[in-house]
């Protein structure tokens, strides 16, 4: 039987060495860049922000609290001012479509000036166009024109009339119209006269009078289109006077943006509008606000606002490309939208009611989004690549991204995209969308994984501790002294889950030097000492203990039944990890088996009632391919075994009990008991080899509480893999106990030492013949599945029964 010795109490943990540390208070060392020990996602950062190429966009992976979010931040601030500003974006009106608004891009800056100058162009428009139709020139022209076609039509009815009066028919202008009357003489012919003639000269008459009838109604029928002719003529000087009146204003922007020809080509729409919209533009004033503007837009009524320009992307005072940071990615944050005003009941919008989105601020440069966010809400991931693979930016509503109709009021130009996207999410999303999207490869071809941990080395623990400071200083907290700085070394080891590795969770750190910082404040002190650390630490781990706490008053008070003297068989103390927030614990948990005659093998009851995940079950069975391998590898096992965890009620999940599972198997197959006085924690493979689990410490712990609770003897100890020693990192009063004899962590790398740790039986040596001795575990394992198999085989009948094994 091996001699087997606990750990030693340094074994049980690493210190940090305050001389490695390499500074009183960290107000006296230098920074360190961010980044600390992701080089690897820094270098795949600066490639995708590096290379200009389509598609290169960047998901940035890692755990929440790894410093994802500022790594990218001060990468992207350390390009600043590198790299062509980009441009101004304006919406203006589409006057030959006005249903879908023209977008015109500016040099940054110019943007809001052109903006202005079409402001003051509207207000100095109202009073040119005023002033062309008020000048003398224009009235003296527009009275001459209608003279002249009054005139004609003067001369028309004179011609007439002569015509008329040459053959004795006079043409009178009366209230009612004019009238064809028989002259005698000079003068008309009164009633009486023209009843004295004779019937064949007022036949004669009559028949003359309706010829010049009919003349007259062909001349006043053509008065109108000569009134329309006139009418145009009056609109051509109109044109010419606005013209004139105008010209100057429009001049002077084109020679303002001489060196941009889409803003001039603009301009010479803006000049042809004015000159054809006329007199609709006369005596108008521009609105005063958007609700204004919303009447006039009811209305349909033209007003010099509809040559203003909506500025939705402005760059004035900016430099470099924009990092643009969307913390609520909607469909309309992302693309912009089409705002409306309720106006009399009715929903008015126009260009001037455009509104950029994150794509449009970000434009030339960076947007950054949370993957999570983006895919939480309704068409943002597929509005996203739309955007990205048609390098456009098209404002759209929900209902035309889904291809259902119900289209914008107005459909504004879309407009051109260039820039990078970054996404920053879980590894569990990327995994995911490379699986489910064959669109994400094409569109994100970069992968950024930040590390949640390093290797602890003496280096890295100075690097570590330059990374405090420097948490320290962006936050503005009281310097730690070099102690406080070696225990956040340590519970930094602790959070990486081992004594070799370092946490690179900088959240973590940074709330706990916060906390620490609060406590010495309270304590009056003008620097954070390690006193104060422990104390938060303390403090954080009563504020989660709460269901930890309970779990432990439960086996206390022997609700939940754990046993810490004694022996039993086919029983034996597994250990079962809580998460609680952000924090672990652990607690023991009975674990039983029982063995039988049979044929259906080891039997999972947690995995029969569904309460079993895959990992267990697969423990379960690997165990079950041991037991076969080992004790019975030339004849079928007669066994019927069963496995529970006891008094639980909930999932089951990993295969880190099944070493402890193993073990209460063996000990009812043996009929030897085990010491309850172990907890045991560990996996095996199929050759009986002790792997290593996670949560160790909490593990430890969670055992230690309750033989604490209840009153170390001295003998109380835990089992955990010898793979797992190097990451034992525990808590201070258990290491005391460890060092004074009263309870003792045991490292096994195979079933057959725990077996003897737990039942003080060797567990046997196989000799040449692959036996065990009789006296041993293993021997006696193999004897009971021997006994079992041949009351297997009497209980069939003859014609049933098999030859027995060698």
């Amino acid at each position: 039987m091996n001699d087997f010795r606990p750990l030693s109490a340094d074994q049980l943990f690493r210190a940090a060495d305050p001389q490695l540390v390499g500074f009183e208070t960290t107000e006296l060392v230098e920074g360190l860049p961010d980044g600390f020990g992701q080089e690897r996602a820094q270098e795949a950062i600066r490639f995708a922000l590096g290379i200009d190429r389509p598609g290169y966009n960047l998901y940035v992976l890692g755990d929440a609290g790894s410093g994802r979010h500022t790594a990218v931040r001060m990468l992207l601030e350390s390009r600043a001012g590198q790299g062509a500003q980009p441009e101004d974006w304006v919406y203006v009106n589409n006057f030959g479509d006005p249903g879908r608004p023209l977008a015109i891009s500016l040099p940054a800056g110019r943007g809001a000036q052109f903006r202005a100058d079409l402001r003051r162009f509207v207000t100095e428009l109202n009073a040119s166009v005023n002033a062309g139709f008020e000048s003398e020139r224009y009235t003296m022209h527009i009275e001459a024109i209608q003279r002249e076609y009054k005139d004609r039509e003067e001369a028309a009815l004179r011609e007439l009339g002569r015509t008329a009066a040459e053959q004795g028919v006079a043409l009178l202008r009366t209230p009612q119209g004019f009238i064809f009357t028989p002259m005698k003489g000079e003068e008309p012919m009164d009633p009486g006269d023209l009843a004295s003639l004779s019937e064949e000269e007022r036949e004669r008459i009559g028949k003359l009078i309706e010829g010049f009838r009919d003349r007259l109604q062909a001349l006043l029928r053509q008065f109108p289109r000569w009134q329309s002719e006139m009418q145009q003529r009056v609109r051509e000087a109109g044109r010419e006077a606005l013209q004139l009146a105008v010209a100057h204003l429009v001049d002077a922007l084109k020679e303002k943006y001489a060196e941009l020809p889409t803003i001039i080509s603009y301009l010479n729409e803006v000049m042809s509008d004015v000159v054809e919209s006329g007199e609709e533009l006369r005596g108008r004033e521009g609105p005063r606000s958007e609700a204004d503007l919303a009447a006039l837009l009811l209305s349909g009524r033209v007003t010099g606002d509809r040559y203003q320009a909506n500025l939705i992307v402005d760059r004035d005072g900016e430099s470099g490309p924009p990092v643009v940071f969307e913390d609520n990615p909607g469909f309309s944050n992302l693309v912009g939208r089409l705002e409306h005003i309720i106006q009399f009941g009715a929903s008015v919008t126009g260009y001037s009611f455009i509104r950029a989105g994150a794509l449009h601020r970000a434009n030339g440069g960076y947007l950054i989004l949370d993957a999570a966010r983006v895919l939480a809400q309704p068409f943002s991931w597929d509005a996203l690549k739309r955007a990205l693979k048609s390098g456009q930016i098209r404002i759209e509503s929900e209902n035309q991204a889904l291809g259902l109709g119900a289209s914008l009021p107005i459909e504004p130009l879309p407009i051109p995209l260039k820039l990078k996207v970054i996404l920053i999410g879980n590894r569990t999303l990327y995994y995911l969308l490379r699986e489910a999207d064959p669109e994400f490869d094409e569109l994100f071809k970069v992968a950024a994984d930040f590390e949640a941990d390093m290797p602890r080395t003496p280096e890295n623990e100075k690097l570590f501790a330059r990374m405090v400071a420097t948490l320290a200083a962006r936050q503005e907290l009281l310097p730690l002294h070099r102690s406080a700085v070696t225990r956040l070394i340590e519970h930094g080891a602790r959070r990486a889950g081992g004594a070799d590795r370092l946490s690179l969770q900088t959240r973590w750190i940074s709330d706990l030097m916060a906390e620490a910082e609060h406590l010495a404040t309270a304590d009056g002190q003008t620097m954070t000492l390690v006193q104060h650390v422990d104390q938060a630490l303390q403090a954080q781990r009563r504020r989660n203990e709460r269901i930890p706490q309970r779990m432990q008053e439960l086996i206390s008070r022997g609700i939940v039944r754990i046993e810490t003297e004694g022996a039993q068989i086919g029983q034996v103390n597994g250990l079962a990890v809580l998460s609680v927030g952000e924090m672990l614990s652990a607690h023991p948990v009975r674990i039983t088996a029982t063995a039988r005659v049979g044929e259906g093998g080891v039997v999972d009851i947690e995995r029969e009632t569904e309460l079993g995940g895959a990992l267990h079950s697969k423990g379960v069975l690997i165990l079950s391919s041991f037991l076969g391998a080992r004790y019975s590898p030339a004849q079928p096992l007669a066994l019927s075994a069963s496995l529970v965890f006891e008094q639980s009620y909930g999932p089951v999940e990993g295969d880190s009990a099944s070493l402890a599972e193993l073990c209460a198997l063996l000990s009812a197959l043996s009929g030897v008991a085990i010491q309850q006085r172990f907890a045991v924690t560990g996996s095996v493979d199929q050759y009986g080899s002790v792997q290593a689990i996670g949560a160790v410490n909490e593990k430890i712990e969670g055992f230690f509480d309750v033989c604490l609770r209840r009153g170390l003897t001295g003998d109380q100890g835990v089992l955990i893999p010898s793979s797992n020693v190097q990451q034992l990192m525990l808590r201070s009063d258990l290491r005391e106990a460890a060092a004074e004899g009263r309870f003792q962590v045991y490292a096994v790398s195979h079933v057959d030492e725990a077996i003897e740790l737990l039942t003080g039986m060797p567990a046997g040596v196989q000799n040449e013949q692959g036996d065990f001795s009789d006296s041993a575990i293993n021997g006696r394992v193999i004897d009971r599945l021997r006994q079992m198999l041949e009351a297997r085989q009497q209980s069939t009948r003859p014609e049933e029964r098999q030859p027995t094994g060698p």
